[in-house]
């Protein structure tokens, strides 16, 4: 079945274009939402919300892109989206301040899942201290950083799904590596 008969079967709503949906997207959508957010009931939930969006609006899909390319941006947008209500709710605290010596990090247990593939380091300890810089990022950078080096998007695929031109994806990825660098210096300097 070629993507536009797929996408046909979609907008008619079949069984089996919603089962072919599940079994290709399924689990890419969960490892992207638990890139975004590194708690296991969290990313389920918004992986839920990403098939839920899918359903509800793929009448609108006008196949300007890829259908997958579409996913990932509903994806992503959906993982921002949680993100912004949970800092405006401060319902999770990631970095109290990141101000020279007084770099705190807040200890609570939300870091669930620290197998993701893309982030491979010694311990629980240091993945949640990157996870908590990453997600320190501005919006956009941690957008690029996240698709790029936690989900090995290439820089093409980031710009289809961001929206944003290569140059402009390259450019906030070099900034997100320096704040992260920054911010990680500190932190272990103050570990010392």
């Amino acid at each position: 079945m070629t993507e536009t008969e797929f996408i046909e079967q979609l907008k008619n709503q079949t069984r089996e274009a919603y089962t072919k949906l599940l079994d290709d997207f399924q689990q890419k959508v969960f490892a992207t939402c638990i890139s975004f957010v590194p708690n296991t009931e969290d990313a389920e939930d918004i992986a839920q919300e990403v098939f839920v969006e899918i359903f509800s609006s793929i009448s609108n899909f006008k196949g300007q892109s890829k259908l997958s390319t579409w996913i990932y941006r509903i994806t992503t947008n959906k993982c921002l989206e949680f993100i912004r209500k949970r800092n405006t709710k401060k319902r999770f605290a990631f970095l109290q301040s990141i101000t020279g010596p007084d770099f705190e990090i807040d200890k609570t247990n939300y870091f669930t899942e620290m197998n993701h593939p893309g982030i491979i380091l010694e311990n629980k300890e240091k993945n949640e201290t990157l996870f908590l810089a990453i997600n320190n990022l501005p919006e956009a950078q941690r957008l690029v950083f996240t698709l790029n080096k936690v989900d090995g998007k290439s820089y093409q695929e980031v710009s289809d799904i961001t929206e944003k031109s290569l140059s402009s994806v390259e450019s906030l990825l070099f900034r997100a590596k320096k704040n992260l660098q920054k911010t990680l210096e500190n932190f272990y300097k103050n570990e010392r």
